[in-house]
C-alpha cells in the first residue's frame, strides 16, 4: 500500500514562487488545501513533518502535473485536486477528496484523517 498525495499546484521553481506570493498576498484565495495543511509560506509544518517522518506507510508527494505525467492512462478518472489516493495492487482508490479537504482545518486534523485511512487499509 502506498499513499499518493497530489497537490493542486504545478511543479517547478517559477510555480513555487507564484505559490509563495499567492500565500502572502491573498491566502484566503489559495487553491490548494493540502498545501496549506502541510506547508507554511516557506517550510513544512512541524506537526505534519513529525508525522510524515515517523509513519512507516510509503507516501509519495506529487504536484498535479507530475501525477498526470506518471499515472496518465485513458482509464484514469478525472480527479479534482488536491486529493489523496491509495495505490494497492496497481489500483488507485480515492482516500481523501478535494471536498474532504474543505472540512480539514489543521495539520493535526489532517494527520488524524490520514491515520484513519492507513488503519482502514491495514486492517
Amino acid at each position: 500500500m502506498k499513499l499518493i498525495f497530489v497537490y493542486n499546484a504545478n511543479s517547478g521553481k517559477l510555480n513555487a514562487l507564484f505559490d509563495v506570493a499567492h500565500k502572502l498576498v491573498s491566502p484566503s484565495t489559495y487553491q490548494c488545501d493540502l498545501c496549506d495543511l502541510t506547508f507554511g509560506v516557506f517550510s513544512e509544518k512541524s506537526e505534519w513533518l513529525r508525522f510524515r517522518e515517523s509513519e512507516k506507510t510509503t507516501m509519495q508527494f506529487l504536484h498535479k502535473d507530475e501525477f498526470v505525467e506518471r499515472y496518465n492512462s485513458k482509464w484514469l478518472p478525472k480527479y479534482d485536486y488536491p486529493i489523496i489516493l491509495i495505490e494497492t495492487n496497481q489500483n488507485l482508490e480515492v482516500a481523501i477528496t478535494k471536498e474532504d479537504f474543505e472540512n480539514i482545518k489543521t495539520s493535526k486534523e489532517l494527520v488524524n484523517e490520514v491515520k484513519k485511512v492507513i488503519a482502514l487499509y491495514k486492517a
